[in-house]
């Protein structure tokens, strides 16, 4: 396993959270922009244990909303680091959604978030 796939898999992040009515909209499901920051987060944090520096933000592409969460759901945000560039990297970040009083579980949103590593000047640097 080279260097690169061993930090991919050490900096895989997840996240539980339950969906309580502070974070519905008006149909008592997962607000879409509440999502986007719960997958922002997850993905940082992802980022960030994948290269220990500094990262922002810079994109985010083709966030797929396949099944609306209602309240009272138990979701798991999972983050892994899909590819990297020289100071960049793309974080893949699904969300699985669980039933509380069940077993049955399914992949409900799938997003990519671009970082990219920067330094005290706020320029890019290498990002490992």
């Amino acid at each position: 396993m080279s260097d690169i796939e061993t930090l991919k898999d050490r900096s895989e992040t997840r996240i539980f959270k339950a969906v309580f009515p502070n974070t519905t909209n008006h149909y008592d499901t997962l607000f879409g922009g509440t999502t986007l920051h719960l997958m922002d987060e997850a993905s940082f944090i992802c980022a960030t244990r994948f290269s220990r520096k500094k990262v922002v933000t810079v994109s985010t592409d083709k966030i797929d909303f396949s099944t609306p969460i209602p309240q009272g759901s138990i979701i798991e945000l999972i983050a892994r680091v899909d590819k990297v560039g020289r100071s960049s990297c793309v974080v893949k970040t699904e969300i699985f959604m669980e039933n509380m009083y069940s077993y049955k579980r399914d992949k409900v949103v799938t997003g990519y978030f671009t970082f990219v590593a920067v330094g005290d000047d706020k320029k890019p640097v290498p990002i490992i």
